[in-house]
């Protein structure tokens, strides 16, 4: 049984949640196809909040895009902000995108940022700085990428950032607004990088040796990712984009892959223009799945937690024009079932399964910090 709810049921059901005493007995159960669950509300009034990041500490990083790093711990989101963070520039869709330790972290202390960060010489574009945690002080500041060309536009930044099994650093980037840009290999928009953690080029990358091509690029054709992980099983490497007017992607990552934008999209220009006629075409990989129309995905997770059995090696996809958080059910690498959860009751921005096995979601329109908790 699937159950919607307006915005006015949503904060109904937030208000019941926050006025639960600490035996928590106000509970407003969520039905759905798999599962029921409860949502416990960890924060309010966050801003355009965009990643988060677990701590071994207990500690909850929240990067808001404005350029704040906030700090959940203890059950409070803290009034203190993480200090030192590099010069980080909030212009439009561009800001503080995400944030990820180090999978040495608890050797090194080291912290990655990805974030929207001026040019000497005007514009700016997505940028990776790391620095170590040393208390709520980022230490140590460097910036070890940063994505070229620069210009003013005020769209697409993508931007998220994974660790792989071996160390290597993916980041994402978008087409910042000039879509052909993702099918110029002399460009980083549109495209997924990797690098060594420090910022170098692994000399496996697969335009190492194209003339003309930047050697940090790992795939293109890529209009705005804003969601990647690892699978939990196969340890590939996927990812999640925008569309324009539809043509919403989920994509298997390949090394040296051509993800078609904007040569084939099952999108059209936002004024209802045709962007190309074609959908696939030969030496172009076509996607797992497309929303079309859009819901305008952005986070992703895979369940692979005992807290929620019904929903293991399913993808969680937030949505932030559907305003609802998209379950999708695989078969190997076909999509089998999807569902639709929450429907209206923000635009959802990030998730992620946390160390004690629960699904943690952003939100923005409201501003929140949740946690699903299954029955």
């Amino acid at each position: 049984m699937k159950r919607y709810w307006t915005p006015l049921a949503m904060m109904l059901i937030l208000a019941a949640c926050n006025a639960a005493d600490s035996n928590d007995q106000v509970k407003v159960m969520i039905e759905t196809e798999a599962i029921t669950f409860h949502i416990d509300t960890l924060a309010e009034g966050l801003q355009n909040p965009w990643g988060m990041e677990f701590l071994p500490d207990g500690r909850i990083l929240i990067a808001e895009r404005p350029g704040r790093l906030r700090i959940w711990k203890d059950g409070n989101l803290l009034n203190e902000q993480i200090e030192g963070l590099p010069e980080i520039w909030s212009h439009g869709q561009g800001g503080l995108l995400d944030v990820v330790m180090h999978p040495d972290y608890n050797e090194n202390s080291l912290i990655y940022l990805v974030y929207a960060a001026r040019g000497n010489e005007g514009g700016g574009n997505t940028a990776i700085s790391r620095g170590r945690l040393e208390g709520n002080t980022l230490t140590d500041v460097e910036t070890i990428f940063h994505t070229q060309p620069h210009t003013e536009a005020a769209h697409h930044f993508g931007s998220r950032i994974v660790f792989d099994d071996e160390g290597y650093l993916f980041t994402t980037t978008g087409d910042r607004g000039v879509m052909n840009t993702a099918q110029d290999l002399s460009s980083h928009n549109g495209t997924i990088i990797r690098l060594y953690d420090d910022g170098r080029v692994p000399a496996d990358n697969p335009f190492v040796s194209t003339d003309n091509a930047l050697p940090e690029i790992w795939s293109y054709g890529h209009r705005n990712i804003q969601g990647m992980q690892l699978h939990p099983e196969t340890r590939e490497l996927w990812a999640i984009e925008h569309g324009a007017r539809g043509g919403d992607e989920i994509n298997r990552i390949h090394k040296g892959g051509n993800y078609g934008w904007p040569l084939v999209t099952h999108g059209i220009n936002y004024d209802g223009t045709t962007i190309t006629p074609d959908t696939t075409a030969a030496g172009m990989i076509d996607p797992i799945l497309h929303w079309t129309p859009s819901i305008a995905p952005c986070g992703f997770t895979y369940v692979d937690s005992d807290q929620y059995p019904q929903w293991r090696n399913n993808m969680l996809v937030t949505a932030l024009a559907g305003q609802h958080i998209h379950r999708v059910v695989f078969q190997d690498t076909t999509v089998v079932h999807t569902e639709i959860m929450l429907q209206d009751f923000a635009r959802f921005r990030a998730i992620e399964q946390g160390p004690d096995g629960l699904i943690y979601v952003l939100t923005e329109g409201p501003g929140l910090f949740l946690r699903l908790i299954p029955e």
